[in-house]
């Protein structure tokens, strides 16, 4: 390893941890120094796998440890402004923030506002644009293979019965989690624009079918885009026994472009070239996550070492933000809105102290 990789902690060692860890340990350029979690077995877990420290105090872990660089907030969703906001500000580290990034526009605005005072960046975690076939689907529209884009589909049909959310209180929670489409679906509302282009307008309807949890799990949606094109959304947790796909597909004027998979990670159908089904699906044991993180810490390190810029910008991120909330600001006046409007939704990321306290690391 070279003595001047990046040095990364990662705080909160769920399952998504174990793709940060690996993806770190399998990249060039960065080194995990420390792990830490509330829970102790779940921090020696990782620890011992790893061979790194591990903590339940992450104020510890910054103390013990001053080189550490970058911290990887990968708490439940409503903790991540909190953690990511002390780490920046407290201990002046870069941070790393793991999907959705941060509940709403106005916590993304306030940290960022704090990552520039301070002189800090802010990574957001959007793994699936790394996939091979949506890559190759992106390099088909900014090159014109598929002419202007007409309609775009997104179809996300996964299970999460009732013992998914009695895992954990934060789960199933507006203030900590989200519904389906905050959780689950980010990442096929963030590639809505990442390959469509920006939303116009949004017309959501959401609904809890499958679960007894506060949170939608289940959102049909139509959206439209400024040069016409038209859209529609369906995510759900609620379809059962088991996950049966994680689709988005585009009708483009001269030809289709479907990806499907369980996660958006095989090139199912290409018009322009079939043969590019076969080259850009990714090898299913790869699957979306190991994949996607190991391309996101390679830019992270060359953003360091090569002056290359991570390529999810503050205002990139944001317009996903503003996305996201559209959808349920859309359910909660019940018509359609504007996604650039003012205003957020009154549900995601509302406040919770007992609940937040749950995952607070005591002062």
């Amino acid at each position: 390893m070279s003595p001047n990789a990046i040095q990364v902690a990662v705080i909160g060692c769920g399952r998504i941890a174990g793709h940060h860890c690996r993806s770190i340990a399998a990249t060039g350029g960065v080194r995990l120094t420390a792990v830490c979690d509330l829970a102790a077995d779940k921090a020696k877990a990782y620890g011992d796998e790893f061979g790194v420290p591990f903590y339940t105090d992450y104020r510890a872990m910054l103390r013990d440890h001053p080189d550490i660089q970058v911290v990887a907030v990968i708490t439940p969703s409503g903790m991540h402004a909190e953690h990511a906001t002390e780490v920046m500000e407290r201990w002046g580290k870069h941070v790393i923030v793991e999907k959705p990034t941060f509940m709403t526009p106005s916590q993304l605005n306030a940290a960022y506002d704090l990552a520039d005072r301070v002189g800090v960046r802010i990574f957001p975690v959007f793994q699936n644009r790394y996939n091979l076939a949506v890559q190759r689907v992106k390099q088909a529209i900014d090159s014109g293979e598929l002419g202007a884009i007409r309609i775009m589909s997104v179809r996300t049909r996964w299970c999460r019965p009732q013992r998914y959310y009695d895992l954990a209180p934060w789960r199933g929670t507006f203030a900590q989690d989200g519904g389906c489409l905050t959780n689950q679906g980010i990442h096929h509302v963030d590639l809505l624009r990442y390959l469509g282009g920006e939303v116009d307008k949004v017309n959501a309807t959401m609904r809890t079918l499958g679960a007894d949890i506060e949170v939608e799990d289940s959102v049909v949606a139509t959206l439209t885009y400024p040069g016409g094109a038209i859209g529609n959304l369906e995510v759900t947790t609620a379809a059962r026994p088991d996950d049966f796909e994680a689709s988005l597909s585009i009708v483009g004027e001269k030809g289709l472009a479907q990806i499907g998979g369980i996660a958006v990670n095989e090139l199912q159908v290409f018009t322009p070239d079939p043969a590019a089904c076969t080259q850009a699906t990714e090898d299913f044991s790869r699957c979306v996550y190991g994949f996607g993180h190991e391309a996101m810490y390679r830019d992270i390190a060359a953003d360091f070492q090569a002056g290359r810029p991570y390529p999810v910008t503050r205002e990139d991120c944001l317009r996903t933000i503003k996305l996201l909330n559209a959808f349920y600001r859309s359910d909660e006046a019940g018509d359609w809105v504007a996604v650039d409007a003012d205003g957020e939704s009154t549900r995601l990321g509302r406040p919770d102290e007992a609940l937040a306290d749950l995952y607070r690391t005591p002062a």
